[in-house]
């Protein structure tokens, strides 16, 4: 089992940029896959973005795309999800999410079975 709290979030303005992280407990990390995902206000959890064990391959959602970078650090623990020209459609609670050896499948949130606390990012207009 591992562990994950995120950092970072805030209220920004639009266009802003934001990073956030995810630090994981445990010796194993370079074993999972990680994926950030969101979920606004009376919305359903999204997928924002996934990272291989290796950091080598990345995911993301469309509406995120160009904007948005994930990247990972294993010698620290951490996942980073990197935010920038942020919208106030951004706004949201953003989780992180670990999935143990997964290769494929990482925009579908029922694949990972540790989730984190979130952390809120609100963008204003």
């Amino acid at each position: 089992q591992v562990q994950l709290v995120e950092s970072g979030g805030g209220l920004v303005q639009a266009g802003d940029s934001l990073r956030l992280s995810c630090a994981a407990s445990g010796r194993t990390f370079s074993s999972y896959a990680m994926g950030w995902f969101r979920q606004a206000p009376g919305k359903e959890r999204e997928f924002v973005a996934a990272i291989d064990w290796s950091g080598i391959s990345t995911y993301y959602a469309d509406s995120v795309k160009g904007r948005f970078t994930i990247s990972r650090d294993n010698a620290k623990n951490t996942v980073y999800v990197r935010m920038a020209s942020l919208k106030p459609e951004d706004t949201a609670v953003y989780y992180c999410a670990a999935a143990l050896w997964a290769t494929s499948g990482l925009e579908y949130g029922n694949n990972y079975k540790n989730w984190g606390q979130g952390t809120q990012v609100t963008v204003s207009s």
